[in-house]
């Protein structure tokens, strides 16, 4: 018998309707923008990504910025900045290079989940996920809480919460799971929000937080069956793409247009997989992992195809010409699928793969954007970085 708490919007919608969280009706105009993970391929992918569409004057358009995993890296330093991008009267932000793109790429180029890893297995009180938010605090977000977030967009940050099973949701009105309730106006530092949202299980998973029992809002609608301790006061947080690998749940709800950038990559057969049980369980995250994300792009591209939602997705393994765009930037599929190749780790990549990987968010992003959903959208005169392609 189907929970009524926990129901599909429409048969093959890719998200569920909870009705506790009173997400009824339909969607609300405005545009969301999804962010997916993948370690610093996602983050450095994504960067390319908010490139076009800042040129394209989409960025002040966004009502939501919905973001897990390495997407979230890259949605932190967005709504952290955003004040600071100075947007012009053609609503294209001319400080985004100096702000976004600049200390993404400098994160880039350091290695920081080896040494997390290492030293929270040898350092006692440190946990793997303490370390990882230290280094997005000292090269990124420093003491900043989810208060320094803009009021619009909203910009939502989603870990799995490991207790309830549910989707965790930081924003700067409050951070939330539909079972346990809510905490308004949370002065939770930025990085360990980040830190909880790219927590790739299991080297990185979980993140811990230690919150107060009274600073919660239950909600008065039924669902919230887990509003007490310990799910109020030690809450047990992993990577946001275990619940939700494209980070579409807390946008497709509200908005009617939906654009989805996808770096996930792809699992590959392996003739002999390993037997040990530390690598035969990361294999099967992969496979279950790849199965999910799979299945919510399949059924993206339907509600597009059958109206439900106005938008568009495109993803690092997309093949530029299936866009049908006769003027895109010229992307190669053997090149881009190598770029799609990359391993999902937190590991320094060379200044020359950055590029190219920023090269192909912003072209099949435009490719996308100019096919589905605006095509009065003048064509690029090129690159970000020309000289080097994809």
């Amino acid at each position: 018998m189907p929970d009524p708490e926990d129901r599909q919007v429409t048969p093959e919608s890719p998200v569920r309707e909870i009705a506790s969280e009173g997400a009824e009706g339909p969607p609300s105009p405005g545009i969301a923008l999804c962010l997916s993970g993948g370690g610093y391929r996602a983050m450095i992918f994504h960067v390319g990504v908010l490139w076009r569409l800042n040129e394209a004057g989409y960025l002040p358009r966004l009502a939501r910025v919905s973001s897990v995993s390495g997407g979230s890296i890259t949605a932190g330093v967005l709504g952290l900045k955003w004040s600071r991008l100075a947007f012009d009267g053609a609503k294209v932000a001319q400080g985004f290079r100096a702000e976004v793109v600049d200390p993404l790429r400098a994160l880039a180029g350091r290695t920081i989940d080896a040494g997390a890893i290492v030293g929270g297995v040898v350092l006692p009180g440190v946990s793997v996920g303490e370390r990882v938010e230290a280094a997005y605090r000292k090269h990124l977000f420093g003491d900043a809480t989810l208060q320094a977030l803009p009021d619009q967009p909203r910009f939502v940050i989603n870990a799995t919460n490991v207790q309830s099973g549910a989707l965790w949701r930081f924003s700067k009105p409050y951070l939330a799971d539909y079972r346990v309730g809510r905490v308004l106006k949370p002065a939770l530092p930025l990085a360990r929000a980040v830190a909880a949202s790219s927590a790739f299980p299991p080297v990185l998973s979980p993140v811990e937080l230690e919150l107060r029992a009274q600073d919660w809002e239950a909600p008065a609608a039924a669902g919230a069956d887990l509003n007490h301790e310990p799910f109020t006061t030690e809450v047990v947080l992993s990577d946001g793409g275990v619940y939700d690998n494209l980070g579409l749940e807390t946008a497709w709800k509200r908005y009617q247009t939906v654009l989805v950038s996808d770096a996930g990559g792809k699992m590959q057969a392996e003739a002999e997989p390993e037997r040990d049980w530390a690598r035969h369980v990361l294999r099967i995250l992969e496979i279950i992992d790849n199965q999910v994300r799979s299945l919510r792009k399949r059924q993206v591209i339907a509600a597009y195809q059958r109206g439900d939602r106005k938008g568009a997705y495109w993803g690092i393994r997309s093949n530029i010409a299936d866009y049908r765009l006769p003027d895109a930037l010229d992307c190669p599929f053997d090149r881009t699928l190598a770029l799609a190749g990359i391993a999902t780790r937190l590991a320094r990549m060379e200044a020359e793969q950055q590029e190219r990987l920023i090269n192909w968010g912003y072209a099949v992003c435009d490719a996308a954007l100019r096919r589905h959903v605006d095509a009065g959208i003048a064509r690029p005169a090129g690159f970000p970085y020309p000289g080097v392609g994809v």
